[in-house]
């Protein structure tokens, strides 16, 4: 028996008799920081959405803890443990850093008690550690809206990481990032990684390689090499992908 926290066994994907995805599988074990690259086109959001039950797959199986994932309604997918970070960063901008994070570590949600000082001790606890991982623990107070764009994707990373998810679905986490920030976000992953699954997708190579993880590329809907970085870099055919010399990028 596998003991993959998460499956995708020969997803396809058809869209009007377009394939966003063909016959692919990936494999996750926990714990797992793994990266996924490629280029336009090549199925990075679709792969997500298969994942997260906003497409359901045309043919395939999508399995999580042992548990199959296909005609799953989303709301439920993310109970089951699965998180998911957009490439724009989703916090409440009115609210400060602290409520946004007692909105994520609150169980059952209760926005307005939450507001007023509904958190437990041990919840209150957990919203400290949460703003000392993504060091925005000055900022405590301050609305989410006044952060810099980096600080509100750290601060979403957060509020995904106080949900206390198994897996966690990251989609570009570093677009429009100073080096420095790149560097920390790189860093916040890393330290992440071990007491959750971690998927991060991902144009910068830099980044990437300062992650240290397994990369999988994606091209034209499927899994075409996996590996260290210097070993896709080093790929032929992921050299012919990136330099646009295949007949898709010529399109």
């Amino acid at each position: 028996m596998s003991t993959a926290l998460l499956e995708l066994r020969q997803i396809t994907v058809s869209f009007d008799g377009f394939l966003a995805l063909r016959d692919l599988n990936l494999s996750l074990q926990p714990g797992e920081l793994r990266a996924v690259i490629g280029p336009n086109g090549a199925g990075k959001t679709t792969f997500l959405d298969v994942i997260t039950g906003k497409t359901a797959p045309t043919e395939g199986d999508v399995v999580f803890k042992g548990r199959s994932l296909v005609g799953t309604r989303e709301h439920r997918i993310a109970r089951f443990g699965i998180g998911r970070k957009f490439q724009s960063p989703r916090v409440f901008e009115k609210l400060s850093v602290q409520e946004n994070l007692a909105l994520a570590v609150s169980q059952p949600k209760q926005p307005w008690s939450l507001l007023v000082g509904g958190l437990n001790g041990e919840q209150r606890d957990r919203v400290h550690h949460l703003m000392s991982i993504v060091n925005l623990q000055n900022r405590a107070d301050w609305a989410a809206g006044s952060l810099s764009h980096g600080q509100k994707q750290w601060l979403e990373i957060a509020m995904l990481v106080g949900q206390d998810p198994d897996l966690l679905l990251v989609d570009e986490p570093v677009a429009g990032l100073t080096d420095e920030e790149t560097d920390l976000t790189a860093d916040l992953l890393k330290s992440l990684a071990g007491d959750h699954t971690v998927l991060v997708i991902e144009h910068d190579m830099e980044f990437i390689r300062r992650l240290e993880s397994p990369v999988t590329v994606l091209h034209q809907g499927h899994v075409l090499c996996e590996g260290t970085m210097n070993q896709v870099q080093a790929d032929p055919r992921v050299i012919e992908v990136y330099l646009g010399t295949t007949e898709e990028e010529n399109q």
